[in-house]
């Protein structure tokens, strides 16, 4: 994770202010998302890099977790395991396995994330400090090639508030705050690329009350974002990848 200035169409004074440990290799399951809350601090998603799932469950390593630091790269004090003999100190919770969205609850100002179960188990989950989320112990998916990897639930673990089976494959993720869709607010909009689809999850409180599905089968949605007008722009993942923009019928 780095930090830069930008000055017209340049990134100036560039400084890399955290480093994944350890480095591996590969191409998938990175996680990757970049959320500040309230207070400024910066929470960070790392995958389990798919070849690497056990280490989801270690504190001394880095992939399947959110991290949480200072911006400028310093760890908060009160991080859930600073002090703790083989503990990274950037954690804040564990027992992910690719979370590819991320976004502050507007009325609680608490992280919720979504993230890809292998085959079937994608989940939506409520963040909480130093909280075990159970991959790849607890999962309601099941291996590619067929077969239980673990019990949907174990004591002492997170549980999802949302779950897919069959997988979705969700990406970006927003809470609506705008004016334009006035019905909407305040419920939670995912992508989705295996589904080809936006999903719209509407809330009562911190549960998961009714699922509703927008542009199914129009294009593998890897972005969706607020714009200022309280439009909805989204981005499509396909060779020739668009930028759409969701607003009111006239």
């Amino acid at each position: 994770m780095a930090r830069a200035r930008l000055e017209g169409d340049r990134l100036l004074d560039l400084e890399v202010l955290f480093e994944q440990h350890p480095r591996t290799s590969g191409g998938g399951h990175f996680g990757s998302r970049l959320v500040f809350d309230r207070d400024g601090y910066l929470f960070i998603t790392t995958g389990d890099r798919f070849h690497s799932r056990k280490q989801a469950q270690q504190l001394d390593s880095h992939l399947g977790k959110i991290l949480r630091l200072h911006d400028d790269g310093r760890v908060p004090a009160d991080n859930p395991f600073v002090g703790q003999a083989g503990a990274l100190p950037e954690i804040w919770s564990y027992g992910h396995r690719n979370v590819q969205g991320a976004a502050l609850h507007p009325g609680t100002g608490v992280l919720w994330t979504q993230e890809h179960g292998p085959r079937g188990g994608d989940e939506v989950n409520i963040i909480k400090k130093g909280a075990n989320y159970g991959w790849p112990l607890a999962t309601f998916g099941e291996e590619y090639g067929g077969g239980r990897i673990g019990p949907p639930s174990l004591p002492g673990m997170e549980d999802p508030v949302w779950v897919w089976v069959p997988s979705i494959a969700p990406s970006g993720m927003m809470f609506y705050t705008g004016d334009l869709f006035p019905q909407w607010r305040n419920q939670l909009f995912l992508g989705a690329l295996a589904g080809q689809r936006l999903v719209r999850l509407e809330l009562d409180g911190d549960e998961v009350v009714q699922e509703h599905h927008l542009l199914r089968g129009q294009a593998r949605l890897r972005t969706v974002t607020q714009a200022a007008d309280g439009g909805i722009y989204l981005l499509t993942d396909e060779p020739n990848g668009k930028l759409l923009k969701l607003v009111p019928a006239q």
